[in-house]
């Protein structure tokens, strides 16, 4: 059995670490209730401007489709990772290298794929045997839409010129504190809208569907990326603060655990002590 003071250092050890995991959870809480309101604010938005756009987009003729709607064969894909700056959130980041990962073997076996990096875990993992074309972690310094906007000017770029002839987002979609859905969204080309799209033939469109279609989709693409990194942030704060709530919960029961085991020795070592004195009188009085 390990000696008393081997254990009270041990309790001692547990206690701080079980102070730190408390308040990190607390801060996670603090922050994540900021970062559920502004996703849980722009997901209405978000959603039906998608709609009317895959709506409009579906309903053009195809020689007056969007730049950005345009579907080549697929032989070379641009994935975008969204990750965090840091870890201690339990497999919040592994998740989504697992899922890029599992696209690049899997779904996209055999194309060129080369990935671009919103965040530093997915960064220092992916990059030790695939091809990174850019990172932006700095971007959760200053998370506003205008700072996002410039990382999809980029993408749709790329995509016009050319250069890839899809892009995927692969990001944690914020369900609620404990879960996080991984999810791979295309970002380009659009998606146009499955089904009937006579329901647009009921509007009037000044100056007319397909100028509308051209100006809206740039500020869609920008939403869109926006929404999805507002959705992997707010995923962040959700699981690092479920794992936190673990590891607290977890020290206090080692506490426990240990705090009986110091008892144990403590007895054990006063009755060696209460048996040592009455052998020794035992051994005067004979």
């Amino acid at each position: 059995m390990a000696n008393l003071k081997e254990i009270r250092s041990r309790i001692s050890t547990v206690s701080s670490t079980m102070q730190i995991t408390s308040a990190m959870k607390m801060v996670s809480a603090a922050k994540l209730k900021k970062a559920q309101d502004a996703i849980t604010a722009m997901r209405p938005y978000s959603n039906k401007l998608t709609e009317l756009l895959q709506n409009l987009s579906g309903s053009l003729d195809g020689d007056s489709g969007s730049q950005y709607a345009n579907n080549r064969e697929v032989k070379k894909v641009l994935v975008v990772s969204i990750t965090s700056n840091r870890g201690l959130c339990g497999a919040f980041n592994s998740n989504i290298i697992k899922e890029s990962v599992s696209l690049y073997h899997g779904k996209y076996g055999g194309k060129q794929v080369d990935f671009m990096t919103i965040g530093k875990k997915g960064n220092d993992i992916l990059r030790k045997k695939f091809n990174i074309v850019g990172n932006h972690g700095k971007i959760y310094d200053d998370l506003t839409f205008d700072n996002v906007a410039e990382i999809a000017e980029n993408l749709m770029q790329r995509f016009i010129e050319g250069e890839y002839d899809r892009i995927d987002l692969v990001y944690n979609r914020f369900k609620n504190a404990a879960t996080q859905i991984v999810t791979t969204e295309q970002f380009l080309p659009i998606v146009p809208m499955e089904g009937d799209t006579s329901a647009s033939a009921d509007y009037i469109f000044e100056p007319s569907k397909e100028e509308i279609v051209e100006q809206l989709i740039p500020k869609s693409l920008k939403t869109q990326l926006y929404k999805a990194i507002r959705d992997s942030f707010a995923s962040e704060h959700g699981a690092r603060m479920t794992a936190m709530h673990k590891a607290t919960d977890n020290a206090g029961e080692m506490k426990a655990q240990l705090t009986l085991t110091y008892n144990k020795a403590r007895q054990a070592a006063i009755t060696n002590e209460i048996l040592e004195i009455v052998g020794g009188a035992e051994a005067l009085n004979n």
